[in-house]
C-alpha cells in the first residue's frame, strides 16, 4: 500500500491490516494506492466521490450505514465485487472526498495474501 489507507490502523498481523476510517463532510483523503484486495463495513454512511491522480472525478458511491463492500485489484483498477455496485471500476491510485452531509465512518480490512 502506498499512502495511508485509513484514519487509524487498529490491528495488523501477517494476514490482514484493519483500519478505522472517518472523514467529515467536505474533507478528502490523501492520494493513496490500493495494492491488495480489501473490504469494508460502513458504520455511518455518506456519499463518497473518487478522484484520480489528475484530480478528475471518476464517480461517486452513495454508501449506506451497514453496507459491506468487497474489492479486488485488477490491472491498476479497483473492482467492486459486491452489490449494489458490483463490477464498478475505479483507479487503484486515488483519493476520496466526502461530498455528503454526514461524517463517513467505516472499518476496512486489507488482505495481505
Amino acid at each position: 500500500m502506498a499512502g495511508k489507507l485509513g484514519t487509524e490502523k487498529m490491528f495488523e498481523n501477517d494476514q490482514v491490516s484493519v483500519w478505522n476510517f472517518e472523514i467529515a463532510p467536505g474533507e478528502e483523503t490523501e492520494m493513496h494506492t490500493h495494492e491488495r484486495a480489501y473490504m469494508w463495513y460502513c458504520i455511518q454512511g455518506s456519499t463518497m466521490q473518487v478522484v484520480d491522480e489528475n484530480d478528475n472525478d471518476v464517480g461517486s458511491l452513495e454508501i449506506q450505514t451497514g453496507d459491506v463492500y468487497s474489492f479486488k485489484i485488477e490491472d491498476g483498477d479497483i473492482v467492486v465485487l459486491t452489490e449494489p455496485s458490483k463490477g464498478v471500476r475505479f483507479p487503484a491510485k486515488h483519493k476520496a472526498r466526502n461530498i455528503g452531509t454526514t461524517t463517513y465512518r467505516e472499518v476496512m480490512v486489507e488482505y495481505k495474501h
